[in-house]
């Protein structure tokens, strides 16, 4: 049997059929698509030794216009939490998104009972800046979220301007 989840966060484990090589072909094609189309940009973390698929981070809804920011999110399977697998990856993709992608703003929305990801996001100088109520449909029900935000300027990273849209 498996184990149970240790909080609701905890994706759990996964199944055959999720975790099978056609499944992720399917997923990293999916992922290129939207690469390719300025909207999506993701990184998987693997353990260092084992080279097991710990988690993911990633800038999501990628605005552009008088906007130039993305969502940010991340998680990491529960038999990996605590290592430092979250906050590295989350570092590595907000300057990603910064330096690489030229966004000028990311934006978490976290669970306010969340305290490991609140933590994880003030670790990396993401502030506050409000509480959406029930922005978004999780586990069938509305949830609220903290809004954590940081800016290019915030981490020292020059703004690079508009990005001109990308060949299709």
């Amino acid at each position: 049997a498996l184990p149970p989840p240790q909080n609701r966060w905890d994706r759990g484990r996964r199944g055959p059929e999720e975790l099978s090589r056609p499944r992720f072909r399917e997923v990293l094609e999916h992922q290129r698509k939207l690469r390719r189309e300025d909207r999506f940009y993701s990184l998987a973390v693997f353990e260092r030794t084992s080279g097991a698929l710990v988690g993911g981070a990633s800038l999501m809804d990628v605005m552009r216009g008088l906007a130039q920011a993305a969502f940010l999110g991340w998680f990491v399977h529960s038999p990996f939490w605590r290592r430092g697998y979250g906050k590295e990856a989350v570092r590595a993709l907000i300057d990603i998104g910064f330096r690489d992608v030229g966004l000028h703003r990311l934006e978490a929305g976290i669970e306010p009972e969340n305290r490991r990801s609140i933590l994880l996001a003030r670790s990396l100088g993401l502030r506050k800046e409000g509480l959406k109520r029930r922005a978004v449909f999780l586990r069938d029900t509305w949830v609220d979220l903290g809004v954590y935000a940081v800016t290019c300027e915030d981490v020292g990273i020059p703004w690079k301007g508009m990005a001109k849209p990308s060949p299709r």
